[in-house]
């Protein structure tokens, strides 16, 4: 038997039929309930470090998903970006800026307003965001062919009011 769960795009279904009524959108604090649980659920089982482990490579897998099947392709890297600036904000994910690139070195930091998955949470003194920190790594995998390691160094739960993330391609 093959595995039960193993994703592919065409598991997000066709929402005009399935929800006629209620269309694509759901409310964040709906979504925030499921991804909390989730996280929560995943902790007591296997301890944080593991929860955490997975909401990364949940994110990597949704990042490279995301990139194969809601942007528009291009070799050019500032199209990249206009492109992925353009799908998170028409998913109502965020509002993603690119602060510095270095290309050589391949070394980003980005930073992403209005998060899906925190903005607006209370101060934890801790970043909360390791899921959007695989997703981006997807994305840049995806995009560029190399591998990234993507690491949140401020988040709305820091008290900052944007989450932002350094991504490096990884050497190791």
């Amino acid at each position: 038997m093959g595995r039960k769960y193993e994703f592919n795009w065409s598991l997000l279904g066709d929402i005009s039929e399935g929800r006629p009524n209620m269309g694509p959108m759901v409310r964040t604090e709906i979504y925030r309930l499921m991804q909390f649980c989730f996280r929560d659920v995943l902790e007591q089982n296997y301890g944080t470090e593991t929860a955490d482990k997975m909401f990364y490579e949940a994110g990597l897998l949704a990042g490279k998903q995301f990139y194969r099947n809601a942007m528009q392709k291009t070799v050019d890297f500032n199209a990249f970006i206009q492109s992925l600036q353009s799908a998170l904000a028409a998913k109502g994910i965020g509002i993603l800026r690119i602060e510095t690139a270095d290309y050589e070195q391949g070394k980003y930091v980005m930073s992403l307003s209005e998060d899906l998955d925190c903005s607006g949470l209370p101060d934890l003194d801790y970043e909360i965001c390791v899921y959007d920190e695989g997703f981006f790594a997807g994305i840049l995998e995806s995009f560029t062919g190399e591998k990234f390691k993507v690491k949140e160094v401020d988040c709305w739960c820091t008290g900052d009011r944007t989450c932002r993330f350094v991504a490096e391609v990884s050497r190791e």
